[in-house]
């Protein structure tokens, strides 16, 4: 479980956010999150990017590690529970699943490739910030069913 989750190691004042890259992830999965990296904000919920340690073209972060992106992870497991819950922003499927200690992961469904956004309990309390990556995700990554 922890292959999944972002660490974070930075405040969200730091100048670097820690983030664990997910598994590399097959080529054309890698080509959409490429193209999502180089379409990605400069802010998200008022917050700049921050550059992610180790640098990877699959993460992305803003505020320090307030907001964490992550491509071209594997399925996961909860995806397939017709009982999680979700949003749709924009055209974009979320899966939603509050994390201990008030965080909220949000993860991508029925694209090309699964995009997972981890985001701390002091900013998850709107899921507006979804609308500007939902746009993005929405033009770079294409709808269907992942194959990784």
């Amino acid at each position: 479980m922890s292959a999944l989750l972002a660490l974070a190691a930075c405040s969200p004042g730091d100048s670097q956010a820690r983030v664990d890259p997910p598994p590399t992830p097959p080529a054309d999965i890698a080509g959409f999150c490429a193209a999502l990296h180089k379409e990605l904000p400069e802010t998200v919920a008022g917050l700049a990017r921050t550059p992610t340690e180790p640098e990877s073209g699959l993460t992305a972060a803003w505020g320090g590690s307030a907001i964490v992106l992550r491509c071209g992870i594997p399925k996961p497991p909860k995806m397939a529970d017709p009982k999680q819950e979700g949003v749709h922003v924009n055209d974009v499927a979320w899966l939603l699943e509050k994390l201990p200690g008030g965080e909220f992961r949000f993860t991508t469904g029925m694209r090309k490739a699964y995009t997972e956004v981890r985001v701390d309990r002091e900013h998850a309390t709107d899921a507006g910030m979804l609308v500007g990556l939902s746009d993005v995700i929405a033009k770079t990554v294409p709808e269907g069913i992942s194959s990784y």
